[in-house]
């Protein structure tokens, strides 16, 4: 059960990186896969679930060893230059997949990814620059928002995608929420 899996979502993934589109019959897909279309919608249900959990394996297979272990600067900066990185490497993959209907499921992974500005996190970086209430908003208004960037850069970033640059970018941004909050806690 477990190699089907797996070869169902390696299939998928390589369906859809190729032809650019997540538009792959579930036939293809199965082929692919070395086994039936029945076992498709067995383990599934159906093609656009099979094409979200792929991106999901994906992304945590290959992200999950740059997970919010540490909140400093540097490590802020090697982690965004990871995720860039695997956007990058994929980029036909998750380009095609932000123009399904799975794009806001998907998004809202990825901003889990983006952001090491989750709850815990805002609280742990900012303490009570935030306020308690707010917190919650403002994990899901910066990871919603790295998400919008991140979608933008794979569809219309310049070719080949810089992950350096984009890991900048991502700095910078933090940088200027940073500065925000504080100056906001100054005032309040």
């Amino acid at each position: 059960m477990r190699r089907t899996r797996a070869a169902l979502l390696g299939a998928a993934t390589a369906l859809v990186s190729a032809r650019g589109t997540a538009n792959v019959p579930v036939s293809d897909i199965a082929d692919a896969a070395g086994v039936s279309r029945q076992l498709v919608y067995l383990h599934y249900g159906d093609r656009d679930t099979l094409l979200l959990e792929a991106a999901l394996d994906l992304a945590r297979r290959e992200l999950a060893e740059h997970g919010d272990d540490a909140h400093g600067e540097d490590s802020g900066r090697d982690r965004a230059l990871a995720i860039a990185r695997h956007f990058a490497a994929h980029q036909d993959f998750y380009r095609a997949m932000f123009a399904t209907a799975n794009a806001f499921a998907l998004g809202q992974v990825v901003g889990g990814l983006l952001s090491p500005l989750r709850c815990d996190a805002l609280l742990a970086r900012y303490g009570e620059a935030v306020p308690a209430g707010a917190v919650e908003d403002f994990a899901v208004f910066v990871t919603g928002g790295g998400t919008a960037l991140m979608a933008a850069w794979l569809e219309s970033g310049e070719e080949p995608l810089d992950p350096e640059a984009m890991a900048d970018r991502l700095q910078s941004i933090s940088g200027l929420l940073t500065t925000a909050v504080e100056a906001h806690a100054g005032r309040a």
